[in-house]
């Protein structure tokens, strides 16, 4: 079952569920992609720990590292909704811009969400 987020109770007083598929799939990418390992008690594996690699030299490692990271933690935590078809890296001086192009699993609709992380 679909929880929407933020969690919040329906008309009917029970949870929500998200209305919108792909809006709701970007929001999942969008906390993956912002939270840290360890933030979350019941699952500390989740989330990609990028925000250390903002504070990196920007350059070609830091993308690389930072498209190992994202690639495998939406795999981990998100392969049941979406498939992950590319994940793109561009570090600039005081960040990093994450794209992550995938492909819904509930209708087959291609979509994408981009991520600025910055100092």
């Amino acid at each position: 079952m679909a929880i929407d987020f933020p969690y919040r109770i329906d008309p009917t007083g029970r949870t929500a569920t998200p209305a919108d598929a792909p809006a709701h799939a970007r929001a999942l990418v969008e906390q993956v992609l912002m939270t840290a390992p360890g933030e979350r008690v019941m699952r500390p594996r989740f989330g990609t720990g990028i925000h250390q690699l903002v504070f990196a030299p920007a350059g070609d490692q830091a993308a690389a590292a930072a498209q190992a990271l994202v690639t495998g933690a939406l795999q981990e935590s998100l392969a049941a909704w979406i498939e992950v078809q590319e994940v793109t890296v561009v570090a600039f001086d005081g960040g990093l811009e994450v794209t992550v192009s995938y492909r819904l699993r509930s209708t087959g609709a291609d979509d994408a969400a981009t991520v600025r992380l910055e100092r």
